[in-house]
């Protein structure tokens, strides 16, 4: 098989993994920038251009695309798509998963496990807000950030007002989310791939932080997850439409509730800290499903 990489940088180490993992089993592999692509958009044959040439065609498109570039690399992707080569993850889906508050709402209506969570765009509406999710202590969320950027943790009604107040003051979108205490700054990363989960790690967040994030400062480790948690991961992972997702979920009193579901989720910590080839696994999923070209059932929203 030919399969394509979308990557902005190809020493980093989910992308070579992806490409050791292709190659080990005599598939072709091509990492492409995806800044770096541009199409031609017609109906009657559409294509897509690296480098000055044209691209021979792909049997499969392994989409990591980072959240800065979602706008452009979603549009490359459904290039692709329109070409007929298999997304191990679609368009639609990393935009779905991209938008925190809409992925939210679909886990919502699908009965998936949740921390309470508000939205509102009036600042007269806040005193009720935090009232709604439990009170302080409460996190506040960007729902552009990422790695655990644009993420605070209010102690006191108080602050929370006060962070809150800010965020609106900017223009910036955020959701209000219960503070889980009794987590005690870990939570899970469950890997995906297809209908079960492959690999999972403990992420816990350094002394003092409450964010259990790598780029944070957390450490990994593995862990056995209950079946509980696997179904929640693998159902957050279809209420999204993901093949491969990234699900982390926090350990509640009323049973495990989904944080995020990412849909480019990096390997490298989960592979060393459980020595599981999460690579091949992908690659794998992809043999299986590329040939047919099938792609999982799009979810509504």
């Amino acid at each position: 098989m030919r399969i394509g990489i979308l990557s902005r940088n190809s020493k980093l180490y989910s992308t070579r993994r992806l490409v050791e993992a292709a190659e080990e089993r005599g598939h072709e592999v091509q990492v492409l920038d995806t800044l770096h692509c541009y199409m031609n958009i017609n109906s009657s044959d559409p294509s897509i251009h690296y480098q000055g040439e044209e691209l021979p065609s792909f049997d499969a498109v392994v989409p990591r695309i980072g959240a800065s570039i979602t706008f452009y690399g979603t549009a490359v992707l459904r290039q692709f798509e329109m070409m007929d080569v298999y997304p191990l993850n679609e368009s639609v889906a990393i935009s779905r998963s991209r938008d925190k508050l809409r992925s939210m709402q679909l886990m919502s209506r699908k009965g998936i496990g949740l921390p309470i969570t508000g939205f509102a765009h009036s600042p007269d509406d806040i005193p009720d807000l935090i009232k709604m999710v439990g009170g302080a202590p409460l996190v506040i969320k960007l729902l552009e950030g990422t790695q655990g950027i644009g993420v605070v943790l209010a102690e006191t009604k108080k602050a929370a007002e006060s962070v809150i107040e800010a965020f609106l003051g900017m223009k910036a979108n955020i959701m209000v989310q219960e503070y889980i205490k009794e987590a005690g700054g870990a939570d899970i990363r469950c890997l995906v791939v297809g209908d079960r989960v492959v690999a999972a790690m403990k992420r816990q967040a350094q002394e003092g932080e409450f964010r259990s994030n790598l780029h944070r400062g957390g450490t990994a480790s593995v862990i056995r997850i209950t079946p509980e948690e696997r179904a929640t991961a693998v159902k957050a992972a279809k209420a999204m439409g993901l093949n491969v997702a990234g699900v982390d979920i926090l350990r509640s009193n009323r049973g495990p509730v989904v944080m995020e579901v990412n849909s480019s989720p990096g390997i490298e910590g989960i592979e060393r800290s459980t020595g599981i080839d999460v690579a091949g696994k992908i690659i794998e999923f992809i043999e299986k499903n590329a040939r047919s070209n099938r792609t999982r059932t799009r979810g509504k929203g």
